[in-house]
């Protein structure tokens, strides 16, 4: 059996559920090594506790796990009609339909979860995040090596996107640039999120989306990007000054790039997700700045952008070697400017190494 499916089995033993429903999604990748999507049709796998596994799928997806023969499936053709019929047989044949069946609340869709009931309805359905948080956590080293990559891909792609930058070019225009850049350097076309590229008072947005405000002199601009790898993503966060910048928006990066230090050497195997916050935090609330930093100090990385472990100051779970996670301290001025700076990391058996190099300090453009 493969290590992540015994994993997974005596997990499930552990949580004392019998079985685990997945639709389209990393988790669905990272046991099967498929890659389905959401569509109007039902994709449902099935995992249990006593090692059995099999796929509900649309005829259409037969080519997809025909050498599959240790993933046996259920189809069904274009007929709705035919669902509820196919469901029931899977979950007869597994002995589910009295079961204990785990599911991920933020993925399953009411529409799979509505064909589940009715083919079982003695069956309990019960929420496996934190049992899926915990399997998917520490990553392996090929997992680690693809998130290195998309890192690479990421940084190349930027450094080509800014190549081109000319002052008076609108954030829209060098977003897409940095797309079309990010699919040359060889990402996946399904990119972690579409780029932030925020200037000037938009960069007071944390989540801002690129406008055709032009990008101008005395400008702080913020770009966040990211690539996909194998599945795998990178994000990743550097700030830039338009020319000349006024001292104090100067500052906050600098203030910036010293707690995403402090961020980066406070991880390491056996302190808490919180600690890491709590590092970058300080160094920002000791320069004077700690209501302007609005948001967590990063999240956890991989076949998810965002995943466990979160990064904020109240979190106890443990870091662990082999987690991925980012470390983004941000300081934002309303109606001025803000700065982040974000780097990908990796948690080692002595401390944490950092997958991006980028330089952090306040870089000129234009």
């Amino acid at each position: 059996m493969p290590p992540r499916l015994a994993r997974l089995q005596e997990a499930l033993r552990q949580a004392n559920l019998d079985a685990l429903a997945l639709n389209p999604g990393a988790s669905l990748t990272y046991l099967t090594g498929l890659h389905f999507h959401l569509m109007e049709r039902p994709v449902v796998g099935l995992f249990t506790a006593a090692g059995e596994q099999a796929l509900i799928l649309p005829q259409l997806e037969a080519p997809k796990i025909a050498e599959r023969s240790d993933l046996p499936a259920f189809f069904y053709g274009e007929d709705p009609a035919q669902w509820g019929k196919v469901f029931r047989q899977a979950l007869h044949q597994l002995g589910l339909t009295a079961a204990r069946i785990g599911v991920e609340p933020t993925r399953l869709r009411v529409l799979e979860l509505r064909l589940l009931e009715a083919a079982a309805p003695q069956a309990e359905f019960l929420a496996a995040d934190a049992v899926l948080a915990d399997l998917r956590a520490v990553k392996d080293a090929d997992e680690v090596a693809a998130m290195q990559h998309a890192v690479a891909v990421a940084q190349q792609a930027l450094r080509t996107a800014l190549a081109d930058f000319r002052l008076g070019m609108t954030e829209r225009e060098l977003a897409a640039r940095l797309v079309m850049a990010l699919l040359q350097h060889g990402s996946a076309p399904e990119l972690p999120f579409q780029p932030i590229v925020a200037a000037g008072p938009n960069a007071a947005n944390p989540h801002a989306t690129p406008t055709d405000r032009p990008i101008q002199e005395g400008d702080l601009l913020i770009i966040d990007w990211g690539a996909s790898w194998h599945g795998y993503f990178s994000d990743l966060t550097r700030t830039f000054a338009i020319g000349s910048v006024e001292p104090e928006l100067a500052h906050i990066v600098a203030v910036v790039a010293e707690a995403n230090a402090a961020g980066r050497a406070a991880a390491r195997p056996g302190r808490t997700a919180g600690e890491v916050d709590r590092a970058a935090r300080a160094v920002i609330a000791a320069a004077g700045y700690a209501p302007y930093f609005t948001h967590r100090t990063g999240h956890g990385l991989g076949l998810d952008v965002h995943e466990p472990p979160f990064i904020f100051a109240d979190n106890p779970a443990p870091l662990r070697a082999g987690m991925t996670f980012t470390v983004e301290p941000g300081i934002y001025l309303p109606g001025r400017g803000g700065a982040r700076i974000e780097d990908d990391i990796v948690v080692t058996p002595n401390g944490a190494r950092s997958l991006s190099d980028l330089p952090r300090d306040l870089q000129p453009l234009g």
